[in-house]
Protein backbone atom coordinates (compact mmCIF):
# COMPACT_ATOMS: atom_id res chain seq x y z
CA UNK A 1 0.00 0.00 0.00
CA UNK A 2 0.87 3.53 -0.91
CA UNK A 3 0.88 6.17 2.14
CA UNK A 4 -0.23 9.31 1.28
CA UNK A 5 2.77 12.09 0.89
CA UNK A 6 2.72 15.55 0.82
CA UNK A 7 3.68 17.33 -2.87
CA UNK A 8 6.90 18.74 -2.83
CA UNK A 9 7.06 22.52 -3.56
CA UNK A 10 7.95 23.50 -7.00
CA UNK A 11 8.64 26.84 -9.20
CA UNK A 12 6.00 29.28 -10.49
CA UNK A 13 6.23 29.80 -13.77
CA UNK A 14 4.57 32.00 -16.06
CA UNK A 15 3.91 32.49 -19.68
CA UNK A 16 2.61 35.81 -21.03
CA UNK A 17 1.38 36.65 -24.87
CA UNK A 18 0.69 39.88 -25.61
CA UNK A 19 -0.40 42.72 -28.07
CA UNK A 20 0.26 46.00 -25.25
CA UNK A 21 3.46 45.61 -23.54
CA UNK A 22 1.92 48.46 -21.30
CA UNK A 23 -0.60 46.36 -20.67
CA UNK A 24 1.50 43.35 -20.01
CA UNK A 25 3.71 45.42 -17.51
CA UNK A 26 0.62 46.62 -15.47
CA UNK A 27 -0.14 42.72 -15.25
CA UNK A 28 3.34 41.87 -14.05
CA UNK A 29 3.25 44.40 -10.86
CA UNK A 30 -0.02 42.48 -9.49
CA UNK A 31 1.50 39.11 -10.07
CA UNK A 32 5.01 40.29 -8.27
CA UNK A 33 2.37 41.48 -5.00
CA UNK A 34 0.50 38.29 -5.05
CA UNK A 35 3.64 35.63 -5.58
CA UNK A 36 7.06 37.75 -4.92
CA UNK A 37 9.83 38.69 -7.07
CA UNK A 38 10.89 37.45 -10.08
CA UNK A 39 14.05 35.73 -10.89
CA UNK A 40 13.75 34.91 -13.85
CA UNK A 41 12.29 37.17 -17.07
CA UNK A 42 12.82 36.69 -20.43
CA UNK A 43 13.58 39.05 -23.23
CA UNK A 44 10.61 39.97 -25.20
CA UNK A 45 10.29 37.33 -27.67
CA UNK A 46 8.34 37.39 -31.04
CA UNK A 47 5.16 34.74 -30.98
CA UNK A 48 4.71 33.23 -34.35
CA UNK A 49 3.86 29.73 -33.46
CA UNK A 50 0.19 29.76 -33.95
CA UNK A 51 -2.57 31.99 -35.80
CA UNK A 52 -4.79 30.79 -32.42
CA UNK A 53 -4.68 34.34 -30.92
CA UNK A 54 -4.60 36.28 -33.70
CA UNK A 55 -8.46 37.07 -34.27
CA UNK A 56 -8.51 38.45 -30.52
CA UNK A 57 -5.55 39.87 -29.77
CA UNK A 58 -4.21 40.76 -33.12
CA UNK A 59 -1.56 39.39 -36.08
CA UNK A 60 1.32 41.35 -34.06
CA UNK A 61 2.33 39.09 -30.67
CA UNK A 62 5.12 38.84 -28.57
CA UNK A 63 6.04 36.35 -25.51
CA UNK A 64 7.83 36.86 -22.35
CA UNK A 65 8.26 33.88 -19.71
CA UNK A 66 8.96 34.68 -16.17
CA UNK A 67 9.31 32.71 -12.96
CA UNK A 68 9.04 34.02 -9.38
CA UNK A 69 11.54 33.10 -6.47
CA UNK A 70 8.48 31.64 -3.72
CA UNK A 71 8.15 28.29 -4.76
CA UNK A 72 4.41 26.89 -4.47
CA UNK A 73 2.22 23.34 -4.32
CA UNK A 74 1.36 21.82 -7.01
CA UNK A 75 -2.02 22.09 -5.80
CA UNK A 76 -2.02 25.69 -5.87
CA UNK A 77 -1.82 25.74 -9.67
CA UNK A 78 -6.06 25.92 -9.86
CA UNK A 79 -6.24 29.07 -8.05
CA UNK A 80 -3.38 31.02 -9.37
CA UNK A 81 -4.93 30.04 -12.87
CA UNK A 82 -8.46 31.58 -11.65
CA UNK A 83 -6.73 34.40 -10.46
CA UNK A 84 -4.48 35.45 -14.16
CA UNK A 85 -8.23 34.40 -15.88
CA UNK A 86 -8.96 37.54 -13.81
CA UNK A 87 -6.13 40.08 -14.55
CA UNK A 88 -6.58 39.07 -17.79
CA UNK A 89 -10.15 40.04 -18.22
CA UNK A 90 -9.33 43.56 -16.22
CA UNK A 91 -7.30 44.50 -19.04
CA UNK A 92 -9.44 43.58 -21.94
CA UNK A 93 -11.30 45.84 -24.09
CA UNK A 94 -14.42 45.60 -25.98
CA UNK A 95 -14.64 41.45 -24.54
CA UNK A 96 -10.80 41.06 -26.14
CA UNK A 97 -7.90 40.17 -24.23
CA UNK A 98 -4.28 42.02 -24.31
CA UNK A 99 -2.71 39.79 -22.65
CA UNK A 100 -2.99 35.88 -22.21
CA UNK A 101 -1.41 34.57 -19.00
CA UNK A 102 -0.38 30.94 -18.75
CA UNK A 103 1.04 29.75 -15.50
CA UNK A 104 2.28 26.57 -14.86
CA UNK A 105 4.90 25.29 -12.30
CA UNK A 106 8.75 23.25 -12.80
CA UNK A 107 9.25 20.50 -10.80
CA UNK A 108 12.65 18.76 -10.73
CA UNK A 109 10.26 15.99 -12.96
CA UNK A 110 8.10 17.82 -15.03
CA UNK A 111 6.68 20.97 -16.70
CA UNK A 112 3.17 21.23 -15.85
CA UNK A 113 0.48 24.50 -17.36
CA UNK A 114 -2.65 25.27 -16.30
CA UNK A 115 -5.67 25.25 -18.80
CA UNK A 116 -9.63 25.85 -18.43
CA UNK A 117 -9.31 23.38 -22.26
CA UNK A 118 -10.57 20.13 -21.35
CA UNK A 119 -8.56 17.13 -23.17
CA UNK A 120 -7.95 13.18 -23.02
CA UNK A 121 -4.44 13.58 -21.73
CA UNK A 122 -5.34 16.43 -19.22
CA UNK A 123 -6.25 15.77 -15.51
CA UNK A 124 -9.20 17.84 -13.75
CA UNK A 125 -7.90 19.78 -11.12
CA UNK A 126 -10.94 21.67 -9.82
CA UNK A 127 -13.28 25.03 -10.23
CA UNK A 128 -13.19 24.07 -14.15
CA UNK A 129 -9.46 24.06 -14.31
CA UNK A 130 -7.12 20.99 -15.94
CA UNK A 131 -3.37 20.27 -15.66
CA UNK A 132 -2.01 20.17 -18.69
CA UNK A 133 1.32 17.85 -18.28
CA UNK A 134 3.96 19.05 -21.51
CA UNK A 135 7.66 18.33 -20.23
CA UNK A 136 8.78 15.51 -18.65
CA UNK A 137 12.58 15.07 -17.16
CA UNK A 138 14.59 12.33 -18.69
CA UNK A 139 18.06 11.88 -20.19
CA UNK A 140 19.69 14.93 -18.58
CA UNK A 141 17.09 17.57 -20.12
CA UNK A 142 13.47 18.28 -20.31
CA UNK A 143 11.43 15.93 -23.32
CA UNK A 144 8.58 17.11 -25.09
CA UNK A 145 5.12 15.05 -24.70
CA UNK A 146 3.72 14.05 -28.04
CA UNK A 147 0.83 16.97 -27.38
CA UNK A 148 3.54 19.79 -26.05
CA UNK A 149 2.94 22.72 -27.77
CA UNK A 150 5.39 23.57 -30.83
CA UNK A 151 6.49 26.93 -28.81
CA UNK A 152 7.17 24.50 -25.56
CA UNK A 153 9.51 21.95 -27.86
CA UNK A 154 11.70 24.64 -29.03
CA UNK A 155 15.47 24.23 -28.11
CA UNK A 156 15.65 28.13 -26.83
CA UNK A 157 12.54 27.41 -24.16
CA UNK A 158 13.47 23.98 -23.05
CA UNK A 159 16.60 25.50 -22.55
CA UNK A 160 15.36 28.23 -20.56
CA UNK A 161 13.30 25.65 -18.11
CA UNK A 162 16.58 23.45 -17.74
CA UNK A 163 18.59 26.26 -16.29
CA UNK A 164 15.00 26.87 -14.13
CA UNK A 165 15.02 23.39 -13.22
CA UNK A 166 18.90 24.04 -11.50
CA UNK A 167 18.05 27.19 -9.92
CA UNK A 168 14.60 24.97 -8.42
CA UNK A 169 16.95 22.10 -7.22
CA UNK A 170 19.70 24.54 -5.53
CA UNK A 171 16.38 26.45 -3.54
CA UNK A 172 14.96 23.19 -2.78
CA UNK A 173 18.67 22.00 -1.80
CA UNK A 174 19.40 24.67 0.73
CA UNK A 175 15.90 25.46 1.68
CA UNK A 176 15.65 29.03 0.88
CA UNK A 177 14.36 31.51 -2.12
CA UNK A 178 16.83 32.23 -4.81
CA UNK A 179 17.90 36.00 -5.60
CA UNK A 180 17.22 36.80 -10.09
CA UNK A 181 18.80 34.12 -12.35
Amino acid sequence: MSKPAESKKVKLILSAIYSDRPAWLSLLEGLEEKYGGIDYSSKEMDFHYTGYYEEEMGATLARELVSFARLIRPEDLSGIKLFTNQMELSQSRSGKRKVNLDPGFLSLDQMTLATGKPAPHRVYLRDGIWADLHLIYESGGFQPMNWTYPDYRSESIIGVFNRLREVLKLTLKTGGERDAV
